[in-house]
């Protein structure tokens, strides 16, 4: 008996020393400041809450665990958007309505039969709070239900409460053209580049200022909703999220750590021409590597080398997916790092890597090889890159392209950085 307490003395006294000497995290998130002023702008409100797994504190309580129990604060909905407020659907699935099993609340879909609120969904709602980690990259949906949200509560003149989450990508890096008409989608909502170097706050303020429907059809007249949002602590621009201190909760499925986000941007254009390449979905490591099964690894290395692509580095690596059209076939290809991710062009790694392709196997051109290229298009937002970079498949061709939006578009954001 006293050799167990003493055990369980010892185990406690090194469990509390590693909790005195783990780094202490250097950026208070939105819901955290909220708590701290004693949740400034909720009390006596009736409250809806936009959100999923990756909504927590530090201490990784679910920030609609935090409202519902916070004293005098009435949470009565929440709000799905892709993958659901508990992460317990999987991309493209629809989210249904339901009930909350934790709290007992009812749980309105708004990535199923529609992605914007109706009136019904809002009715009774005195504030609406969103609080999801983003990923800095345009076409990540949640976003766009965030505007979505915006919009609907413009309509019933109900407050919109952004808890800032930091971008994963720092608050410096812009690349890609902006969003041209017809090519406005959900995974291309708004007239921003496809990395926009706001966090989610401030890119609330954005499109709320230049208007929220810019660039969507039928709809030219801008909405403004009542907009709040709670600042971090401790956030600066040229912070990634390791600088943070803070805990990575994975917002969905296929972004599981904290760098991933980086590789997002830098693969999952590419991605979008399903049958080209594999680029890590249904193996571990999602969104970081390029392979067929037909692929050499060692010939795209050498090819992709000679491009002295800045601030990227590849390694060559043989896998077999786990699920997926290519699940247990082995499939080569390369593994990519950021080796200076300052001075790196994230997005453009995807063009390179099929120019190496086309050049190494004339057979296998990614546009060729593909049975549609709609969604391709949806994501770039705009149709030039395909219809350019299909003619001779040169990164030069279409690279002007790319970047002619990214100058102005810093100018203009600067007006709404918080940080």
């Amino acid at each position: 008996m006293k050799t167990g307490r003493f055990l369980f003395a010892v185990v406690s006294f090194v469990s509390c020393t590693m909790c005195a000497q783990a780094k202490e995290p250097v950026v208070k998130t939105g819901i955290e400041v909220l708590a701290e002023r004693g949740f400034e702008g909720l009390v006596g409100k009736r409250v809806g809450l936009v959100t999923n797994p990756s909504g927590v504190d530090r201490n990784l309580c679910s920030t609609i665990d935090i409202l519902y129990n916070a004293p005098g604060v009435e949470l009565v909905a929440l709000y799905g958007p892709e993958h659901g407020v508990r992460g317990d659907l999987y991309a493209g699935d629809h989210v249904s309505d339901s009930k909350d099993a934790a709290t007992g609340l009812p749980v309105y879909s708004i990535y199923g039969q529609t992605r914007k609120p109706t009136p019904e969904m809002l009715e009774g709602i005195d504030v609406m709070v969103y609080d999801i980690q983003d990923v800095g990259v345009r076409s990540y949906t949640f976003i766009s239900s965030l505007g979505l949200v915006m919009e609907a509560c413009a309509a019933k003149d109900i407050e919109v409460m952004v808890l800032d989450r930091p971008n994963p990508l720092g608050g410096n890096k812009i690349e890609g053209c902006l969003v041209e008409q017809p090519f406005n989608s959900f995974v291309s909502q708004y007239k921003i580049p496809y990395v926009y170097g706001l966090t989610v706050g401030e890119l609330a303020v954005m499109i709320n200022e230049e208007g929220l429907n810019r660039g969507q059809k039928g709809n030219q007249d801008p909405v403004k909703c009542r907009l709040k949002v709670v600042p971090m602590e401790g956030w600066t621009r040229d912070m990634l999220y390791e600088d943070t201190g803070l805990p990575w909760v994975l917002p969905s499925p296929n972004i599981p750590f904290k760098e991933t986000p980086m590789y997002y941007a830098a693969s999952g254009v590419c991605g979008e021409l399903y049958g080209f390449m594999n680029i890590g979905i249904g193996y571990t490591l999602p969104f970081q590597v390029f392979g067929a099964t037909w692929l050499d690894p060692e010939r795209l290395k050498e090819r992709l080398e000679s491009y002295d692509i800045e601030g990227v580095a590849f390694r060559t690596i043989w896998f077999k997916p786990f699920s997926g059209s290519q699940k247990g076939q082995l499939v080569g290809g390369l593994q990519f790092f950021f080796t200076d991710y300052g001075k790196a062009r994230i997005t453009e790694v995807q063009f390179h890597v099929m120019q190496a392709v086309a050049e190494l196997y004339p057979d296998k051109k990614a546009f060729e090889v593909i049975s549609g290229y709609g969604l391709f298009d949806k994501v770039c937002g705009t149709d030039y890159v395909r219809t350019v970079f299909s003619k001779g498949y040169k990164v030069k061709d279409i690279v002007d392209y790319w970047r002619k939006d990214e100058a102005s578009f810093r100018e203009l954001s600067q007006k709404y950085h918080i940080y």
